[in-house]
């Protein structure tokens, strides 16, 4: 189900920034989406957190390195924060 959700959620913010995308936000979303696979498959709910705010921090730099056109709209993905009651 976490892996639904991830895709999901990257396949949205994906179509949002794709005409205005960098060849710095794509390396960082590459590596991005990396991380996050790595935080679906975590055993603990701790290193699934740390591996999505690192994937986070990731796409939120790329963003800050176009002159923020895409930082705004940076989603936090991490479903430990999303659904916290789960």
């Amino acid at each position: 189900m976490r892996k639904l959700i991830i895709a999901a959620a990257a396949t949205f913010a994906l179509a949002g920034v794709a005409a205005c995308e960098s060849q710095a936000d794509k390396a960082a979303e590459t590596q991005a989406d990396a991380l996050e696979e790595q935080a679906a498959a975590a055993p603990t709910e701790a290193q699934e957190t740390a591996l999505n705010e690192k994937a986070d921090m990731i796409e939120q730099e790329a963003g800050n390195a176009d002159g923020g056109m895409t930082t705004e709209n940076t989603p936090n993905t991490s479903p430990s924060t999303a659904n916290p009651g789960q």
